[in-house]
C-alpha cells in the first residue's frame, strides 16, 4: 500500500526575495546569469513536520526544462513545531529568463507524508547595460 502526500493546511512556503547577481567570470559561459533566492517555510499547522527534501522545475525561455530534486534542504532536514519557520537562501544559474516552480516534501509527527508548494516565480535577466 502506498501513502499519498497531502498539502498540510497552514504549512506554507514563500519567496522572500530574489536578487540578480553579477557573477562575472565565476559563472559558466553557457549560464552567465545568477539569481539568489531567499525562501521561508512556515509551519502554521497544528502538527510537527520534518522537511526531508525538495523539487524544482525550471522552464527556460529557450524551451529547455530542468528538474532538480533531492534529499534535504541546503543540507538540512528542518523539524518545525507549530508556529516555527525555516529560512534559507540558495541560487540558480541560467542562460535565459525562466519560470521556476518549487516544492518541499516531508512527514508530519504521525508519519503522514506532506508537501508544500512554493508559488511560481520568474527569473528575468536584466537587459545589457548600454555600451559607454
Amino acid at each position: 500500500m502506498t501513502s499519498t502526500s497531502i498539502e498540510l493546511p497552514g504549512l506554507t512556503a514563500r519567496l522572500d526575495r530574489l536578487v540578480y547577481h553579477h557573477g562575472g567570470m565565476s559563472l559558466p559561459l553557457d549560464k552567465p546569469h545568477a539569481f539568489v533566492y531567499f525562501v521561508t517555510l512556515l509551519n502554521g499547522s497544528d502538527r510537527v513536520v520534518t522537511l526531508l527534501g525538495r523539487k524544482w522545475v525550471i522552464e527556460n525561455d529557450d524551451g529547455t526544462r530542468v528538474v532538480l530534486e533531492g534529499d534535504k534542504i541546503v543540507g538540512e532536514t528542518p523539524r518545525l513545531a507549530p508556529g516555527e519557520r525555516f529560512s534559507y537562501n540558495s541560487y540558480h544559474v541560467t542562460a535565459t529568463d525562466a519560470r521556476v516552480q518549487g516544492s518541499f516534501h516531508g512527514a508530519d509527527e504521525f508519519g503522514g507524508r506532506i508537501h508544500v508548494i512554493l508559488p511560481t516565480f520568474h527569473l528575468v535577466v536584466p537587459p545589457d547595460p548600454p555600451a559607454p
